[in-house]
């Protein structure tokens, strides 16, 4: 356990991750560049600079996704928040601390006085910088982050208290749906009957407003996909051209979810000096980084069932492009 100096005495992080970045790098580059269908995990887009680019990418008139939940947060978080004026709120891949801040807000202008936040992410300066500027906010807010991985770590949190679960963001929409499942199921697992789970959801609209928010006129969203090749050259010290490959974007409506891609330009060689390996493209062959499934109300609440929740509230924009879904644990 990691302690904060006593200018922030409330703020504890505890650090679980066995692996170091660049060994589960290695190994999913590794994996991922051999596949028939070569493909990255996208959580490789998050370093320092592709965070910086997600926050611009938030904010452009395209991408609708940010913008549309903090709208209905701050609609109803004094709703979201009247059960829970005191116990844990657990977020999962907390990254900056905007939307929590928007329900801490709600809590009577009193928050963290009878509150326990814990964030759960990868990377400890995010945590750290995040749960800095809460506390300059918030200075009775007690914060117990954890640097570990939500998808295998949340059987670590304390027992006690009541809480509310947080995975904001279309993030469940990343996992594909034996994954997303599994995900939800460990979450149900660890719920006490009067815990609650808010999950966020893009959901299924135009084709039209989905491929303009993955494509961009300013060739942001571009330059995010192509920086988990600078990742990678960094890291494990290859030598890829992120010139030599396109931004490819579009939803598939037969599976209802928008794919990226890095497309090769031309043939090319790639060498990845650290595991040894080097990778042949094709022109026109492409890296799979990232799916971002949408839902539909009843695939929702399919979703949701197979993992053992049910939906007791349902909170949405005007024109139901997105939508937090308050879960409790379903009965029988």
């Amino acid at each position: 356990m990691l302690r904060q100096s006593q200018s922030h005495p409330q703020v504890e992080l505890h650090n679980h991750l066995t692996v170091t970045f660049n060994e589960s790098l290695a190994h999913d580059v590794r994996e991922g560049l051999t596949a028939d269908r070569k493909r990255l995990p996208s959580k490789y887009f998050y370093d320092s600079r592709g965070s910086r680019l997600f926050d611009r990418i938030c904010s452009l008139p395209e991408y609708y996704l940010t913008r549309t939940e903090m709208k209905i947060l701050g609609d109803h978080a004094h709703s979201i928040m009247q059960p829970f004026a005191r116990g844990d709120l657990v977020e999962m891949g907390s990254g900056s601390h905007h939307k929590i801040s928007r329900l801490l807000h709600a809590v009577n202008g009193t928050a963290g006085a009878q509150l326990r936040y814990i964030p759960f992410d990868v990377s400890r300066n995010a945590l750290l910088e995040a749960s800095r500027e809460l506390m300059r906010r918030f200075p009775q807010l007690c914060i117990m982050g954890y640097v570990a991985d939500f998808t295998a770590h949340l059987h670590l949190l304390p027992h006690g208290s009541k809480r509310l679960f947080l995975l904001f963001g279309s993030t469940i929409g990343n996992f594909p749906g034996p994954e997303a499942v599994g995900l939800l199921r460990n979450v149900r697992a660890i719920m006490a009957p009067d815990d609650r789970f808010l999950l966020g959801l893009d959901m299924v609209k135009p084709p039209h407003n989905l491929n303009a928010a993955y494509n961009d006129s300013r060739g942001v969203t571009s330059s995010f996909n192509k920086n988990i090749l600078t990742v990678i050259n960094r890291h494990l010290h290859a030598d890829f051209n992120p010139a030599q490959f396109d931004h490819l974007a579009f939803y598939n409506e037969e599976k209802e979810q928008v794919e990226m891609h890095l497309q090769a330009r031309e043939a090319a060689t790639v060498n990845i000096a650290d595991i040894d390996l080097s990778v042949d493209f094709k022109k026109g062959e492409t890296i799979h980084t990232e799916i971002s499934r949408k839902f539909t109300p009843e695939s929702a609440r399919i979703l949701c069932a197979h993992a053992g929740l049910e939906i007791s509230r349902w909170f949405s924009d005007a024109q139901g492009w997105f939508s937090l879904v308050e879960l409790v644990p379903r009965r029988g």
